[in-house]
């Protein structure tokens, strides 16, 4: 299904639930472990045994406070309620959520592309347990029978609410990747969407362009990986779009996106608003951080890849949106170090970017990197050398001049290239004619001639400059 996206826009919002990194569950001292045998992390109050009561993990909450401050949010003082529903996977047939006084509001998130993000809020809640319905496609409604696995109930979750500030597909993925690294960052989830320590809820709508109202919008459960997160948006946008172009309207449900089908299909109808009846949770008193509490917090955190992107790109002149790639493999240091050495900061980058994807290249010595491009920069080495050579860096750790030497890399004599090129030309009269008519694309025939000629060992750039000096 498509549809124009020159005559619609896509507005989305997303409520991302992440598993947060303690050592016992929210309200018990029962294990927070991915795993396991069934319904072996438990205890009385995972199953919502009559007498357990449930006691607050001190842990949850500065994790909460990490990942609100990190957002930019206003850390206050919040509530926790019941949130009344049924549902085999919830033993207690209420969870324990936070409402109307969540411990985190208004904060953003800023995207690797610029864009700015708002986020509504982000609370504390606990997991539920996780049902299997066995036969009839995996859905409840036609199983022939469900199995209940306790061991995720009870496990604290962060939901992280965003504002319906997203446009597109492109730009969801690009939010849930940032807000992954951030997670991630300050300690708080392991960011394994495959686990389900991280699931992702969007509520998409779609509006003709220039209209300001807001449409009715869907909501799509637990998507579990970026590429489908992709999918999904595009295929209920086109959904919602074929649906008001035939004269219908949309309906506000609940959907399910199914991988196989590349569809979302109906889960169930919200045309009334769910009546959770929420009221406080009589066993918990209310959480109040102190300014104190909260600052020491702050003060821990590491800088975070929105920081970092902008200090690499401030320090070395390189645009924003390039430097994405590098702080994402955590190169931006090996960068700046390297720069520090007197590495030219353009080609740095360049190689981080395009040469570093090896987990082992953040061990390299800054002071051989530097080397590398410095030799490279200098002429000492072509650029396919100096991917050569690095590469091998990254293998064995081992100075660049030295692997250059083993390698047999040197720099050519300018007349000996000359002459490799003037042959070149003298051999291909009829290229050379096209070339001097300005057809672009016979550049590389050339280049590649000279590169075959000298064993790879001539600079690409050179033999450019070379022809275009033939040229006049």
């Amino acid at each position: 299904m498509s549809f124009d996206h020159d005559a619609w826009e896509i507005v989305v919002g997303l409520e991302v639930h992440t598993e947060l990194l303690t050592r016992t569950k929210l309200f018990s001292s029962a294990i927070n472990e991915f795993g396991g045998e069934p319904n072996t992390h438990i205890d009385p109050l995972t199953l919502g045994l009559p007498g357990s009561l449930p006691v607050l993990n001190e842990q949850a909450v500065e994790l909460a406070v990490r990942v609100g401050l990190a957002l930019n949010c206003t850390v206050q003082r919040s509530v926790f309620a019941r949130k009344n529903y049924f549902y085999p996977d919830l033993p207690k047939d209420y969870q324990i959520s936070q409402f109307d006084l969540p411990i985190c509001a208004e904060g953003s998130l800023e995207l690797p592309n610029g864009k700015v993000v708002g986020i509504e809020r982000a609370h504390l809640e606990e997991d539920t347990g996780k049902s299997t319905h066995v036969g009839g496609g995996g859905r409840i409604h036609d199983a022939q029978h469900s199995l209940v696995d306790y061991n995720r109930a009870g496990v604290p979750l962060l939901e992280i609410v965003g504002k319906p500030d997203l446009r597109s597909a492109e730009d969801a993925r690009a939010y849930v990747a940032e807000l992954r690294s951030v997670l991630v960052a300050v300690g708080a989830s392991d960011g394994k969407l495959e686990e389900g320590s991280m699931r992702v809820d969007c509520n998409v709508s779609v509006r003709r362009r220039g209209d300001t109202e807001l449409g009715t919008r869907c909501e799509i459960k637990n998507v579990n990986s970026l590429r489908s997160l992709g999918r999904a948006i595009e295929y209920e946008a086109a959904r919602q779009v074929d649906l008001i172009e035939a004269g219908e309207r949309v309906r506000q449900q609940t959907r399910h996106w199914n991988e196989d089908d590349g569809r979302t299909h109906t889960l169930r109808s919200k045309e009334e608003a769910d009546d959770y009846r929420y009221f406080p949770e009589p066993d918990l008193v209310e959480v109040d951080p102190g300014p104190e509490w909260v600052e020491r917090v702050r003060a821990a955190l590491p800088m975070l890849p929105a920081a970092r992107r902008h200090r690499l790109s401030q320090e070395t002149g390189v645009p924003l949106e390039r430097v994405a790639l590098v702080v994402e493999r955590g190169l931006d240091d090996l960068c700046l170090a390297a720069v520090g050495h007197g590495a030219d900061p353009e080609r740095t980058v360049t190689h981080a970017e395009h040469n570093l994807s090896d987990a082992r290249a953040g061990e390299l010595d800054p002071a051989h990197f530097a080397a590398l491009v410095t030799m490279e920069t200098g002429g000492e080495l072509t650029a396919t050398q100096a991917k050569t050579v690095l590469a091998e860096m990254v293998e064995t750790g081992g100075a660049p001049a030295e692997i250059a030497a083993a390698k047999g890399f040197e720099a050519m004599d300018s007349g000996e290239l000359e002459g490799i090129v003037d042959g070149l030309i003298a051999a291909h009269p009829d290229e050379w004619q096209r070339y001097c008519e300005g057809d672009g694309k016979i550049t590389g025939f050339f280049v590649g001639g000279v590169m075959k000629a000298t064993g790879g060992k001539a600079d690409g750039k050179a033999v450019t400059a070379l022809l275009q000096a033939r040229k006049g």
